[in-house]
């Protein structure tokens, strides 16, 4: 009856609340964190992240193989490397958005609401 109807997934009954909380739990590390901040602005290899990150190539690779199969990270194969880039632009977004709301905990007035801070960043 309803099946040509878009329902929102930003109801509080949506079916999307359990796949958002399954996001939220495979971004709930702080290496996974950083790769993805990593990953913004360009593809990079798991040598290039293990250094960002000062993990070591294998924990990383094991983050990235977490993230990959959530959709978060895809790869690009050249040769014998594997590069590595965020699937679309929602997962940086997500962590952007928890790192701005982490800095209204220290109080006073956050860096992002400067004219000057670092929101478009």
């Amino acid at each position: 009856m309803d099946a040509d109807k878009q329902v929102c997934g930003r109801e509080p009954d949506s079916q999307f609340v359990e796949l958002a909380v399954e996001v939220f739990s495979m971004l709930a590390d702080a290496t996974r964190v950083r790769i993805v901040l990593a990953l913004r602005e360009e593809e990079l290899s798991v040598n290039h992240l293990a250094d960002i990150v000062d993990k070591s190539p294998a924990a990383v690779s094991q983050h990235l193989a977490k993230l990959r199969l959530a959709r978060i990270v895809a790869t690009r194969q050249d040769g014998q490397r594997v590069f590595y880039r965020l699937e679309n632009e929602h997962a940086s977004q997500l962590v952007t958005d928890a790192i701005f709301q982490a800095e209204h905990t220290l109080g006073g007035t956050p860096r992002h609401h400067h004219p000057t801070g670092e929101a478009g960043q």
